[in-house]
């Protein structure tokens, strides 16, 4: 397989620059669950080599108008002046060829964009003193570029089409639900429009030691608010379990005074805490996607299965945003082992030895094999879990359900969507809440610990949440 993309990458470039291009040094990278991500280095007769990078939709999700819509952003970005890599071609531009029907071809970037390094590793100190007030400056510029030059620049109706989304996925979730009722309830006026990149967070961005030198990602490019970019930004996913709001790296203020001078206007702050709230109820929504995608993407299947669990988190962000009461939950270590029909060694014991094979077998392996063996031992970590609490929890929360006249927690999510309960009830909240708990003991109950000190900052719209919907 990687002999055969050297092939069609050297013939397709070789065609572009009019001269025979060798591709040497093929290696596909890790993360990426919705594109494959590889690097590659081409020669020309006499020239220097270069280093390029390759991202190509699976075959299962070709999406050329996407790509080429992605290409078309990175070039007007270019212009604007924002940081990004150089377009060398797509396949909006082409027929389709061995490479893909959907793919996207752009010069190698040096720099770091793991979450973990760049919070840990001392070389990044002073970066991450900067990140903030650059990753301001950053997205004025973006949002200076020019609509037009973009074709076929989409323009959305974020909430409603968020809404219109998870109501297709099927069975609601009444954290979820709740979410959905303040933002509605509680939806700012939107002042601007400009050219949004949509996905602007740490993780699609290259680090040096020096400070922000690309943005990544531009597949969810779009016309809308620009405080959108700043509060996806500030969601409490993208902090990584730094406590601080501006991407992990920083502060608000910091960030909002790059903005201002880099040209931006002035930041609402309450706008941008609005959209906050609705990045965690996104990135929710996006994670149930993800995890219905997974039958039809093979390759990223596990990856794409585990993300379904990360709604936990986005449900712990959301409640923490309203200052929602009585989520706590024991400990799953305080909790004994169910007696287990089937004897010695029990379901814990048999996924516990697999996740220890697993992580001891590919501590060599190469980058791609180590990080999808850390997913699957994150996974069989949830299943063990699942195994030690999912039967006297779940039998605990359905008759919490039935005595306040629900039947399972879908009733109750329609009747937080309609209006037709108190959420403001003692007892309805504590459902809500206990629900959602119980979730993240078992997808990852680090999480809650993990973020102390970094949840949404509280502010007067987000306390008056309960009494508003």
């Amino acid at each position: 397989m990687t002999a055969d993309l050297e092939r069609a990458l050297a013939d397709r470039l070789g065609r572009l620059s009019g001269t025979e291009v060798v591709v040497s040094g093929l290696r596909k990278l890790t993360g990426g669950a919705s594109r494959d991500t590889w690097e590659f280095e081409v020669t020309t007769p006499g020239g220097q080599p270069r280093r390029l990078v390759l991202r190509r939709d699976p075959p299962a999700e070709e999406n050329p108008a996407r790509m080429a819509l992605e290409a078309a952003a990175l070039r007007e970005a270019a212009r604007a002046g924002v940081p990004v890599p150089d377009v060398v071609d797509s396949s909006g531009e082409a027929p389709r060829t061995d490479i893909g029907g959907s793919y996207l071809i752009m010069g190698h970037v040096a720099g770091e964009a793991v979450p973990r390094r760049l919070f840990r590793d001392d070389r990044y100190r002073d970066a991450r003193a900067r990140m903030a007030y650059q990753m301001g400056r950053t997205l004025a510029r973006i949002h200076t570029m020019a609509p037009e030059r973009v074709p076929d620049l989409p323009r959305p109706e974020p909430l409603e089409d968020c809404f219109d989304k998870y109501v297709r996925q099927g069975r609601p979730v009444p954290t979820l639900d709740l979410a959905f009722r303040w933002l509605f309830d509680n939806r700012p006026r939107f002042a601007q429009r400009t050219v949004v990149h949509g996905d602007f967070r740490t993780g699609n961005l290259l680090v040096t030691p020096e400070g922000l030198a690309a943005v990544l990602d531009w597949e969810l490019v779009h016309l809308g608010d620009p405080m959108e970019d700043l509060g996806w930004l500030c969601t409490p996913s993208w902090r990584f379990g730094s406590p601080e709001p501006a991407g992990g790296f920083g502060s608000r203020e910091d960030l909002f005074r790059g903005y201002r001078d880099g040209g931006g206007r002035e930041p609402d702050p309450a706008t941008v805490r609005w959209w906050e709230v609705f990045g965690s109820l996104k990135w929710a929504v996006i994670c149930r996607d993800q995890a219905a995608r997974a039958d039809s993407n093979p390759e990223n299947r596990l990856e794409l299965l585990a993300i379904g669990r990360r709604v936990a988190e986005c449900e712990h962000d959301l409640l923490e945003a309203f200052d929602w009461p009585g989520s706590d939950v024991p400990d799953v270590e305080d909790d004994e082992p169910p007696e287990d029909l089937y004897g010695r060694p029990h379901l814990g014991e048999l996924l516990g030895a697999v996740e220890d094979f697993v992580t001891e077998a590919t501590r060599d392996a190469d980058p791609v094999t180590r990080y999808r063996a850390k997913i699957a031992a994150n996974v069989l970590s949830t299943a063990q879990r699942e195994w030690r609490r999912g039967t006297s929890a779940r039998t605990q929360h359905a008759r919490a359900l039935r005595d306040n006249g629900f039947t399972d927690e879908a009733e109750l999510a329609l009747a937080i969507r309609s209006g037709s309960v108190d959420v403001d009830k003692p007892e309805v909240a504590a459902l809500i809440a206990r629900g959602a708990a119980e979730r993240l003991a078992v997808a990852n109950p680090s999480y809650r610990t993990r973020l102390d000190g970094s949840a949404v900052q509280r502010n007067e719209p987000q306390r008056r949440a309960r009494s508003t919907t």
